[in-house]
């Protein structure tokens, strides 16, 4: 027979080797299921944790609107009508890089090239100003302190 006690916060327990003889009969109940990112009525679920608190961030306005307006599309390719929703979502992340520096950093790292989203479209001037900004940031970065280039530069 087991025996209980309590201490403070904490309940213990002491079980004998014959409570651990006999089986549960403790029935758990159905596991709820979960309903993933897309409800049933095909609406976004903003609550999903597969958006990794997207959703509820300072941009989080921006973030349901771009996600929204590509869940939505009908245009071809998918999305290729929300390029403002989403350009006003990046906006909004790079002025909180404390927060979205990680999302940043991977769109740096394996996201599409900007230079090459925008060399699709040269009729827009707005494309324009954003690649030649693009192209300027990369002229001007300094060159990293164990880069050949640095060294060489030292050297002379």
């Amino acid at each position: 027979m087991s025996l209980c006690k309590s201490f403070g916060k904490d309940k213990v327990i002491f079980a004998t080797a014959e409570d651990h003889a006999t089986p549960s009969t403790v029935e758990l109940p159905e596991p709820e299921a979960s309903p993933g990112l897309i409800l049933d009525n095909g609406d976004i679920n903003w609550n999903c944790p597969c958006l990794g608190g997207m959703a509820t961030g300072p941009c989080g306005v921006e973030f349901r609107e771009a996600f929204s307006c590509f869940h939505y599309s009908e245009a071809q390719p998918k999305g290729s009508d929300c390029y403002d929703a989403f350009k006003t979502m990046q906006d909004c992340m790079a002025n909180y890089p404390g927060v979205y520096k990680q999302n940043l950093q991977d769109e740096e790292e394996g996201g599409m090239d900007l230079g090459a989203v925008l060399d699709e479209d040269e009729e827009d001037p707005d494309k324009q100003t954003l690649k030649q900004e693009a192209t300027s940031q990369a002229s001007h970065s300094a060159p990293d302190a164990g880069s050949s280039t640095a060294i060489a530069q030292k050297a002379k």
